[in-house]
């Protein structure tokens, strides 16, 4: 904001009001803010226009017996409960909300949240507990040892590290064991003794997309999704960005600790102006140029709301920190004779996203009541008096800039706020990108959430601040024209949210209300606006484009794919893709085969072909392993890798004799240590049991109902599986005991070599590009007669879920508790690989997933490959 990043037009409609800098003249005509309304008395939506759109009037939906925290579903349709989580109760111990509650949301949907654990002897004990969103029942508890209560969460831009900061000033960072989502460490912090952390923040690491939505029918994802030119908030030697954090305490410090690639950690606090005072809320944001944005409060709607520009860097081996006080401002009620004392606190302070500094929320509020104001960061011309004119005529021709705070729009009397949740999705929001929101009917980040004490959560427009879509959680929502402070007071308090956080896409809510339960809630990418069936089926589509691009996971955008999308978004899905240049193809390889997947699991049309992607998945994991052991004999070898002349030799040449291909290849580049050579035999297992599975099934044309149906006109699979039985060939002459073992009828059968040429027959059925020829008579022929040759594994592999995502299509919310797995339908007729599980040895898998593939006990390196698979980070019982 402060490096003239100030390209943002604001609204024609935007408000006036007095800033720091003076008291308002007359000719500063403030114009009516506009006014958060209840959805009975917003007029009909009017598509073209963004702020004047609001949902229709709620439909009460029928509650479930038994249930609590939304009990009730009193949705628009627009916004509906998926589940709520709760935690069942102990004889001697009991998680209860902790105060204050902090919450977060990874790009890998994973969400941390804390809870006080209290024992008989009321000892608190402070928890912060991550779950995956697809398994929310399977939580992962960690004892923070923070010695007071926890006031911070905070993900990396990757989503595999945690940051938690406490009311004594203490800031850890947790990090992955081993790649796993329920093993988590703490090796590194910092510490601000006995100063409480209010507001919390990782340094930015210079990476900024924007989304063309305008662009969603182009061929390049290039051209969908561009990196935007934003600059790291420290930089190490060649502009690489510098990782650490940055923390305000409650006395007015900012701490900024770094973490050097050594593992050291450099630590600096600096106090942000000369005259401390306390700072209640805080919030941080980034400019483009490098510098942080720090804006406070000191929790009084008569004071000003602060804003301080930050400089980090690095001056001899030691961090330094510099501050500069920025414009301030008032909140639009204290100006209000009506107003002036009725909202004496300022209990939430956000900036509408971290990359955007421009633009802020404040929220003041009294004991029954909330107003909502959102301001916006202008650059104005300066007035100046004729008589400067005719001294220095050069003041005429350029008007001197000031930067001044200016109101866009405010809300009338609401009910008290209890937590705000801002959008992640990069959507800008300036007038051009407003209007081609409109033009395109692309709804999602656009709206932020607020939580209100009488249970009841508003999707709001970023900026108009007018009503999107409403949920209400009690039994008995109140009539929208009905005053917030003549509702008569129920018996014990109303069940609200008490922080909340929206999903990368902002196509799902998480709540943790003040009783500790969690509530997951859908969001509508259409917020009741009508929408073709075509539309909104792109819509989804870019939105899955966006995850593969930026390798987001993408749970929450298939809580809105319904059975009968499924197909014609593989199939769309697929064809963008193969639009893509090969290099980014290959990048993308994974991702596109776990989305697949995924989509896949949610219509019975096509649940059958999951367990075909899960095995491609597998297959491309033991591919790049195996040919990654592979080294180049001399150092100074030209550029191709030997993986790389491997692939290359087997698509050339089509003999069918292994022996004959081998004679191509350099095999002093494929020598291994013995001891690898036989930890990998299990692998090596089954790669032959596969060969041969698929090979005997050809007779029959593989039934679209079995596994490896897709296999069998897929030369890209085939090719890899030849590849793969060359090299098993060669280490097989190195160490005979690591080959894959079969049980043949006659002992002088040389299995591998019977293997490889049907293999290669097939292989060359469909190599070329367009449809696959079928394979000749004889070779279906001899595949009849391998059951009489070889015995058969038994691979009747079927995919089984057990998450929720595939349960939910129903929309009737579920009620599960921590550390309990529900009895989801279906979940009986558990089916395993079991070919995967024989020959790894390991126990029977209750899911297809591919990173359930290993028990906890098996080496770090198969976690490691598991991850680079594309697929999201699941739970493995310990």
């Amino acid at each position: 904001m402060v490096d003239g990043n100030l390209s943002m037009q604001i609204s024609s409609e935007a408000g006036r009001s007095r800033s720091r800098c003076g008291p308002r003249s007359l000719c500063e005509t403030a114009s009516a803010p506009r006014k958060l309304v209840r959805p009975e008395k917003m007029a009909a939506p009017d598509p073209g226009r963004y702020g004047e759109c609001g949902p229709r009037p709620p439909a009460r939906l029928s509650s479930r017996a038994g249930q609590e925290p939304g009990t009730v579903l009193s949705a628009v349709g627009m916004m509906d409960l998926a589940y709520v989580c709760e935690w069942e109760k102990w004889p001697k111990i009991t998680y209860c909300p902790s105060v204050p509650l902090a919450c977060a949301w990874s790009c890998r949907n994973l969400i941390a949240f804390t809870t006080d654990l209290r024992n008989d002897d009321q000892d608190l004990t402070r928890m912060i507990h991550i779950l995956d969103t697809e398994h929310p029942w399977d939580v992962h508890s960690i004892n923070s040892e923070h010695s007071e209560a926890i006031t911070c969460l905070e993900w990396d831009q990757s989503g595999s590290r945690l940051l938690s900061a406490d009311a004594d000033g203490q800031i850890k960072c947790w990090s992955m064991a081993d790649h796993l989502a329920n093993s988590w460490e703490s090796s590194v912090g910092s510490l601000v003794e006995g100063d409480p952390i209010v507001a919390l923040s990782w340094l930015h690491n210079g990476v900024k997309l924007a989304l063309h939505v305008e662009k969603s029918g182009a061929s390049s994802f290039g051209e969908k999704f561009s990196r935007v030119k934003f600059s790291p908030s420290l930089t190490l030697f060649g502009g690489k960005p510098m990782e650490g954090w940055i923390a305000v305490t409650v006395s007015g410090l900012v701490t900024v600790s770094l973490l050097k690639p050594s593992g050291q950690v450099l630590t600096s606090t600096e106090s942000l102006c000369r005259l401390r005072g306390r700072v209640a809320l805080a919030d941080i944001a980034f400019t483009g140029g490098g510098n942080i944005v720090v804006a406070t409060a000191d929790g009084s709607s008569m004071s000003p709301v602060q804003f301080y520009k930050v400089c980090v860097s690095v001056v001899s081996e030691k961090c330094r920190i510099d501050t500069e006080i920025l414009p301030s401002l008032f909140m639009r009620c204290t100006t209000d004779l009506n107003r002036k004392d009725k909202f004496p606190a300022i209990t939430h302070l956000k900036f509408l996203a971290r990359d955007m500094s421009e633009q802020v929320l404040l929220c003041a509020s009294s004991q029954t009541s909330s107003i909502v104001e959102c301001w916006s960061l202008r650059k104005e011309g300066l007035p100046v008096n004729n008589i400067f004119h005719q001294i220095s005529p050069v003041v005429g021709d350029k008007q001197p800039m000031i930067l001044k705070w200016r109101i866009l729009s405010a809300t009338n009397d609401l009910d008290r706020v209890s937590a705000v949740a801002l959008p992640k999705l990069p959507i800008s929001l300036t007038n051009t990108d407003l209007k081609v929101a409109s033009d395109t009917q692309f709804y999602p980040g656009l709206g932020l959430a607020l939580a209100f004490h009488d249970g009841s959560v508003h999707i709001a427009h970023r900026l108009s601040l007018q009503t999107m879509a409403v949920f209400y959680s009690s039994s008995a929502p109140r009539s929208a024209d009905e005053p917030a402070i003549k509702r008569p007071r129920t018996t014990g308090p109303a069940i609200h949210f008490k922080a909340m956080q929206l999903s990368w896409t902002s196509l799902a809510l998480v709540g943790i209300d003040n009783h500790g339960k969690l509530s997951m809630l859908r969001i509508s990418p259409s917020l009741g606006h009508p929408l073709e069936a075509k539309l909104a089926l792109q819509h989804l589509l870019f939105l899955l484009e966006y995850c593969m691009v930026t390798g987001y996971d993408w749970w929450d955008i298939l809580l809105h794919v319904q059975p009968g999308m499924v197909q014609s978004l593989v199939e769309k899905l697929h064809e963008e893709y193969m639009r893509q240049k090969p290099a980014l193809q290959q990048v993308l390889s994974t991702r596109i085969l776990a989305m697949k997947a995924s989509l896949c699991k949610l219509s019975p049309c096509t649940v059958t072909r999951v367990c075909d992607y899960h095995t491609k998945l597998f297959l491309m994991a033991i591919s790049s392993t195996l040919k990654s052991l592979l080294r180049p004999h001399f150092l100074n070898t030209p550029d191709k890798s030997p993986g790389d002349r491997l692939a290359e030799i087997c698509a050339k040449i089509t003999d069918v004799d292994i022996d004959k291909v081998m004679i191509n290849l350099k095999t002093e580049e494929f020598v291994l240590d013995m001891n690898t050579l036989q930890a990998l035999q299990q692998l090596l297992q089954w790669v032959g049991d596969f060969v041969l599975y698929l090979l005997a099934s050809l007779p029959n044309q593989g039934s679209p109902l079995r596994p490896g149906h897709s296999f069998l006109r897929d030369g890209t699979s085939l090719g890899m599986l030849r590849e793969l039985m060359v090299v098993i060939r060669i280490w097989g002459l190195l160490k005979p005991s690591c080959l894959p073992v079969y049980t043949a009828t006659s002992d002088t059968q040389d299995s591998m070599s019977l293997l490889f040429r049907l293999l290669t027959k097939l292989w060359i059925c469909c190599r070329d590009e367009g449809p696959a020829s079928e394979p000749d008579e004889a070779l279906v022929d001899e595949c009849c007669l391998l059951p009489s040759q070889l015995l058969v594994p038994s691979l009747d592999w079927l995919p089984a879920s057990d998450g929720l995502v595939s349960r939910l299509q129903p929309k009737q919310p579920l009620r599960l508790f921590f550390g309990r797995a529900p009895p989801l339908p279906g979940s009986t007729t558990t089916l395993q690989l079991d070919g995967l599980a024989r020959v790894l040895g390991l126990n029977p898998l209750a899911s297809a997933s591919c990173p359930e593939l290993l028990e906890p006990q098996a080496h770090s390196h198969h976690a490691q490959v598991l991850v680079e698979m594309g697929v999201s980070l699941t739970f493995c019982q310990v």
